[in-house]
């Protein structure tokens, strides 16, 4: 099937769900429920984008599978599969920070196929599609070209258990005084689409799910970054411009 119809169907379906959650941000919280934990929150604007997206994604893809964080699922009869955060940071939207998006990505069995992330507060969309380059509102983008880990900034997120969070924070005693600074977005796709455009030189987190990263490290691989998986328990991914890739994976690698 033509990726680039595959591109428009997902651009489609994440228009729908930011004009949506846009309509709604800053406004009374509906439907808060807790997850994992008593810090991990959803709410009936993820749920709502999710439908969202969904009926966008059957009606035009039927025989494709669905993998979405709140819960919507359905086998592939095509062999490929729509991976989908219908709004990744919850908490920031539900505390009215402007900081989240909307994320789509197309797998086949060679992982990733195309990617987008929605930022409707700011207007952004970012797209991929694999070996064709990364894009912001239709502009190529591409990652830093930082030599140095001691000059790179560099963004992290945060477990939503609290025994990982102590290890995380200790981890980061020790990163914080090795990079130029540290930035927490709150929102995995963001932090991987600012990596692919060159707002920040590099990333880390463990603990991801697979909707936090599915389309965006397509879009940092595609704007030239690299990207390198943190082994053992939680898993964890490691992004951002070439040269600065390996010397924060010996930071915060096992």
């Amino acid at each position: 099937m033509n990726l680039e119809a595959d591109l428009a169907v997902a651009q489609r379906a994440a228009a729908a769900a930011g004009e949506l959650l846009l309509e709604r941000f800053g406004g009374p919280a509906r439907g808060v429920e807790r997850k994992s934990s008593r810090t991990d929150l959803v709410s009936d604007a993820d749920r709502d984008a999710e439908a969202a997206i969904e009926e966008i994604l059957s009606a035009e893809r039927p025989d494709d599978g669905l993998l979405a964080e709140e819960g919507s699922s359905r086998e592939a009869v095509s062999g490929r599969r729509w991976v989908v955060d219908p709004l990744d940071g919850t908490t920031n939207f539900l505390y009215g920070i402007p900081a989240w998006a909307v994320s789509i990505a197309l797998e086949d069995a060679d992982g990733s196929a195309l990617g987008v992330v929605a930022d409707p507060v700011r207007g952004e969309t970012f797209t991929a599609i694999r070996g064709r380059g990364a894009a912001c509102n239709g502009e190529p983008i591409e990652v830093t070209g930082e030599e140095r880990l001691d000059t790179a900034l560099v963004a992290t997120g945060f477990s939503y258990e609290a025994q990982e969070r102590q290890a995380q924070a200790a981890l980061l005693a020790e990163v914080l005084p090795r990079v130029r600074d540290i930035r927490r977005v709150g929102a995995a796709a963001l932090d991987l689409c600012w990596v692919a455009t060159g707002r920040l030189d590099a990333y880390y987190e463990r603990g991801l799910k697979h909707w936090d990263w599915a389309a965006a490290s397509l879009l940092v691989a595609e704007a030239g970054g690299r990207l390198r998986w943190l082994e053992g328990e939680p898993r964890g991914l490691v992004a951002g411009s070439p040269m600065v890739v390996d010397g924060l994976l010996e930071l915060v690698g096992p």
